[in-house]
C-alpha cells in the first residue's frame, strides 16, 4: 500500500468512528506504521476525529521521542501507547485505542472478559487479554506495561481495565472492522446482562469454530473499509484530502 492510500484508509476509520460516537474530545489515538520495521508510524494530532484529514496525520519515529513534539503535536499518551507497540510487537502494524461507551462500560466490570454470547462475540473467543493492573495515564512506562501484553500473535485486542479498549492488527481494514465488531459485542453482552435473565452462551467449541471462521474474512473487512470510503467520498470528501 502506498503512503497516500495508509493515509486515505487511517483518515476514512477516525470520521467513521467518529460517526459510531466511539471517539472521545480530541483523545484517543490510532497509528499506522508506514516503514517495514514499524518504527515510523502515522498518528492523529489534537483535532477530533470528525474532523481529521488525510494530510494531518504526523508521522513519528517510534525510538525518536522529540519527533512527537512541537507546535499542535499528539499528546504524551499516543507516544508512550502506540511508539511502545510498534517497537515492542512486530505485529502491531496498526493500532487503535477508543474509550468508546460499550467496550469502556465492559473495562469497568469486575470480570471484563467477553464471552461468546453471539457471533459478534465469538470473533474474539480466546483471542483478547484483560489488562488488569492500569497504571495511570499511558506514558512511556505504562505504554510499555500494555504493549508487552500483547506477545501472543493471536491476541489482537486488549479490554484495558478501568481505561477502554486497544485493538491491533496487520492493516487499518483489519483493525477497523476488529474495533467496530469488539464494541458492537460488548454492546450485546451489556444489554443482554441488564436483562438480568441467564446467558445463552455457545459452548467452548461452537465458539472457537466460530472464531476460526471469522478469521478467514479479510476480503470482508477490505470491502467494508472499501465501502465507508465509498460514502465519505460522497459525504465528507475532504477526508481524504
Amino acid at each position: 500500500m502506498n503512503h497516500a492510500t495508509a493515509r486515505r484508509d487511517l483518515a476514512a476509520a477516525f470520521r467513521w468512528t467518529a460517526r459510531e460516537r466511539m471517539h472521545e474530545a480530541v483523545a484517543n489515538h490510532f497509528s499506522l506504521a508506514v516503514s517495514e520495521d514499524g518504527s515510523r508510524f502515522l498518528i492523529n494530532p489534537k483535532r477530533h476525529f470528525s474532523r481529521m484529514r488525510a494530510s494531518d496525520l504526523w508521522v513519528i519515529d517510534a525510538n525518536d521521542p522529540e519527533s512527537c513534539s512541537g507546535r499542535g503535536a499528539p499528546d504524551p499518551t499516543a507516544w508512550g501507547l502506540h511508539a511502545s507497540l510498534h517497537r515492542h510487537v512486530p505485529h502491531a502494524r496498526c493500532a487503535m485505542h477508543v474509550h468508546s461507551t460499550y467496550a469502556t462500560a465492559l473495562a469497568a466490570l469486575a470480570d471484563s472478559r467477553l464471552p461468546p454470547v453471539d457471533q459478534n462475540s465469538a470473533m474474539f473467543y480466546n483471542r483478547h487479554v484483560v489488562d488488569e493492573n492500569y497504571g495511570g495515564l499511558a506514558l512511556e512506562e505504562e505504554g510499555t506495561r500494555c504493549a508487552r501484553l500483547f506477545q501472543d500473535p493471536s491476541v489482537r485486542t486488549m479490554i484495558m481495565g478501568n481505561h477502554g479498549v486497544l485493538i491491533i492488527g496487520e492493516t487499518v481494514a483489519e483493525t477497523f472492522a476488529r474495533l467496530y465488531y469488539f464494541e458492537r459485542a460488548a454492546r450485546t453482552y451489556i444489554l443482554a446482562l441488564q436483562t438480568g435473565r441467564p446467558l445463552r452462551e455457545l459452548s467452548p467449541e461452537i465458539a472457537e469454530k466460530t472464531a476460526r471462521e471469522l478469521e478467514g474474512c479479510a476480503d470482508a473487512d477490505a470491502a467494508f473499509l472499501a465501502e465507508l470510503r465509498k460514502i465519505l467520498d460522497t459525504e465528507e470528501p475532504d477526508y481524504a484530502d
